[in-house]
């Protein structure tokens, strides 16, 4: 098993940025990839970026590049996700996810999550 907890929610004003970490623990020498996903209020669960564990490729949903970065640190099996530029409909609640086949929207594990608010 593999456990993932969030930290680095909160609430910002738009244009702001935030940091969200990830850290694993348990099997982690199991884990293929790590990423994130968020859940808006009354819409389905929507891939943001994903980090290859020993290769480092990294995807972006398309519509985050450039904004969102997402990075790893191996030493502490710890994911992060610095999203810049924040805007009123990043708001979700953002999911931390560990899994082979990530950019299908399938993870063998989740976090809790951890709420990211945008004010305008």
């Amino acid at each position: 098993q593999v456990q993932l907890v969030e930290s680095g929610g909160g609430s910002v004003q738009a244009g702001g940025s935030l940091r969200l970490s990830c850290a694993a623990s348990g099997r982690t020498f199991s884990v293929y990839a790590m990423g994130w996903f968020r859940q808006a209020p009354g819409k389905e669960r929507e891939f943001v970026a994903a980090i290859s564990w020993s290769v480092g490729n990294i995807y972006y949903a398309d519509s985050l590049k450039g904004r969102f970065t997402i990075s790893r640190d191996n030493a502490k099996n710890t994911v992060h996700l610095q999203m810049n530029s924040l805007k009123p409909e990043d708001t979700a609640v953002y999911y931390c996810a560990a899994g082979a086949d990530l950019l299908s929207g399938v993870a063998d594990y989740w976090g809790q999550g951890t709420q990211v608010t945008v004010s305008s």
